[in-house]
């Protein structure tokens, strides 16, 4: 092997010259073929690769024909400042001339330290120093990983911005994975927040200013009959998990278009932190059709397509291509999450590839799971049985319909009634007021189920006065909706009113948790979408939970794939729900918690993906035979590890 300052590489084959070299220089023949070789600079001398790429550097430009006079003619005496060589041509080469980006596969010297996946920094050994020549490269000292946290966890924190905090956790994912990965499962409470909602949703309404690399693909209607080669590009081949989004519908914070990259990027790191998934097993992916965002249209900065959104049969055909180009590259059990879609698609993606891909809505299913088991944690609370309570919604779009839903088929499955009977329990609000029978011609598909006969009410306050809920679950998107009035409603009417302000980021959610503690007079059950501190109400401190999906869809994804699932079935949901349910203790009903903490979530994760892939063994839908004993231990020993391995 070769370096551009003449040295050798040790035991690292050349992958070989580029496609595209003798396509571009037959193409281009007016100008001379020149090569750049991006290569380690350790040795190993006399390596019979360097006779080939020399002799083929060689034939190149012998065959190469003279320059015309406006170009260059190659001086063999040139050289590029410093005196090394300008063997390749790299720096002699104008804009008209082409050149080869030549690559070679590394594990030592200069490029080990750039390899995100590989990088230790100051935690490579002695030995490994001189093994892997980078003697001089690093500074003398040695620290452990455990060292290189407490580092990265005292430089995090003096970040004011968290829009800080984020760019600096994306760097180090950038540069050593391990290491990100090790300071978010030890330190995820604090971290969690940093890397997913609320704080991702700053980074993708910013993403064009602070894009500085791909961490995905993205996928526009440029490369509608190229999908597959365009996956085909994707370094890894192994794929296990893809999380996807069309950017239409990004938290509550609208249509981003291609910035929501930041979503999939995100719900993969925490695939990885929480669930255990590998790194390189997932695939975040951005389907860019354009966007209706007019102040990303016009602004300079905006990374997407400049165009209106596509919809009807150009989305559907680029999507169509979409999945079938995934099933083809591969297999057939390869997990699709759909991210932040909106209403009118998301429905539309699940019923459509639900019988024909392993597909999971995480706004609908996730969702829906999560808040499921809080539910029933909060029953150790307040007494009863989901049967014998009331549901109020505000917001029928895809997570209040997938939840009401879900917690319809429970009711059904511990009742034995029917689930039309079930959905009678259960009322929703959308904008335009409560959801009645009267309203169902003017209805969308989703929202029919839920048209019960009931008189017309035009807003949430009314509805609750008509309906009496003992529950209260806000999905709508819309901040500050669940007013003094409301909740005080709520209050007059329970004991213990369960209220759930789900809306994502922070500032869209329907109630903070000190209104819902203050206004309830401190006998609210309460829990949110987002993080909330601590809130001290006449000399007591109430710590409230967050039901987020991260519960949920790190441990299902676990369950699906070491089960080999080929197919999503509503009993894995439920099944999801009662192992997180099963792992909320007396001690955290004790503290007014409906959800564990996240402390423990790898093992949580665990416990949920054995109950998911029990339930897929149960079902026929597994193919990983034959079927572990102890699942639990079987999730455990199949989870990623981020301690650094060593190296020979």
């Amino acid at each position: 092997m070769f370096s551009l300052n003449g040295s050798t590489i040790r035991n690292n084959p050349l992958y070989g010259v580029s496609k595209s070299f003798t396509q571009s220089a037959q193409k281009h023949k007016s100008a001379p073929p020149l090569v750049v070789a991006a290569v380690s600079s350790n040795a190993k001398p006399r390596d019979g690769n360097v006779l080939v790429v020399e002799n083929t550097v060689k034939e190149m430009t012998a065959n190469a024909p003279t320059t015309s006079s406006s170009g260059i003619q190659k001086d063999s005496n040139n050289s590029v400042a410093g005196g090394v060589e300008d063997v390749y041509g790299e720096d002699t080469a104008t804009e008209d001339q082409f050149i080869t980006p030549w690559t070679v596969s590394v594990a030592s010297g200069y490029p080990l330290l750039r390899d995100p996946r590989y990088n230790k920094g100051l935690a490579f050994s002695d030995k490994e120093r001189d093994a892997h020549f980078l003697r001089g490269l690093l500074p003398p000292v040695v620290i452990s990983q455990d060292v290189q946290v407490k580092k990265m966890m005292h430089n995090m924190r003096q970040y004011q911005v968290p829009l800080q905090r984020y760019m600096a956790m994306m760097d180090l994912q950038e540069r050593n994975e391990r290491l990100f990965y090790k300071l978010l499962i030890d330190n995820v409470e604090e971290l969690l927040p940093v890397v997913y909602t609320p704080t991702v949703g700053e980074a993708c309404q910013k993403y064009g200013s602070i894009f500085r690399q791909p961490q995905g693909l993205f996928i526009s209607l440029k490369e509608k009959g190229k999908i597959l080669e365009v996956l085909k590009n994707w370094p890894e081949k192994k794929i296990q998990v893809i999380v996807v989004t069309d950017g239409e519908r990004i938290l509550g914070l609208g249509d981003l278009g291609c910035q929501g990259m930041g979503i999939p990027v995100g719900k993969l790191s925490l695939y990885t932190a929480l669930g255990g998934i590998r790194p390189s097993s997932c695939l975040p992916v951005t389907i860019d059709v354009g966007t209706n965002n007019e102040q990303l249209l016009h602004d300079e900065f905006y990374i997407g397509l400049r165009r209106k959104r596509a919809t009807g049969q150009e989305y559907a055909e680029l999507m169509d291509e979409f999945m079938s180009a995934v099933k083809q590259n591969y297999g057939e059990k390869v997990l699709i999450q759909f991210e932040d879609f909106a209403n009118h698609n998301a429905f539309d993606l699940l019923e459509k590839y639900g019988s024909t891909h392993l597909v999971f809505n995480d706004d609908i299913q996730g969702t829906a799971s999560v808040v499921l088991a809080g539910l029933m944690a909060a029953l150790n609370l307040v007494g009863g049985t989901l049967a014998e309570h009331r549901f109020l919604f505000l917001g029928a779009g895809e997570a209040g319909t997938g939840i009401a839903e879900l917690i319809a088929l429970e009711m059904s499955k511990q009742t034995g009634a029917p689930l039309e009977e079930t959905r009678k329990k259960i009322w929703l609000v959308d904008s335009k007021g409560l959801i009645v029978r009267s309203r169902m011609d003017s209805l969308q598909h989703f929202k029919r189920p839920w048209a019960h006969e009931h008189e017309p009410v035009k807003n949430l306050l009314d509805a609750v006065k008509a309906i009496r809920p003992t529950v209260l679950i806000g999905s709508s998107g819309a901040g500050r909706t669940f007013t003094k009035e409301v909740v005080e409603a709520m209050a007059s009417y329970n004991e213990k009113p369960v209220i759930l302000a789900l809306s994502n980021p922070t500032s869209q959610s329907e109630c903070t948790a000190e209104e819902a503690y203050k206004w309830s007079e401190g006998r609210a059950i309460f829990a949110s979408g987002s993080p909330f501190a601590p809130v001290e109400y006449n000399g007591k401190l109430y710590a409230s939970g967050q039901a987020n999906n991260a519960y949920i869809f790190p441990g299902f994804g676990l369950g699906l794939i070491i089960s080999g699932a080929i197919r999503v079935h509503d009993d894995m949901l439920l099944a999801a729900s009662e192992a997180l349910a099963m792992q909320v203790s007396q001690e955290n009903l004790n503290n007014g918690l409906i959800y564990p903490p996240f402390a423990n979530i790898r093992k949580i994760s665990a416990h949920i993906a054995a109950r998911v892939s029990a339930k897929a063994y149960e079902l026929g839908l597994a193919t990983r035979l034959p079927q572990p004993r102890n699942l639990v231990q079987y999730a455990e020993s199949c989870m990623y590890s981020p301690n650094y391995h060593n190296y020979r």
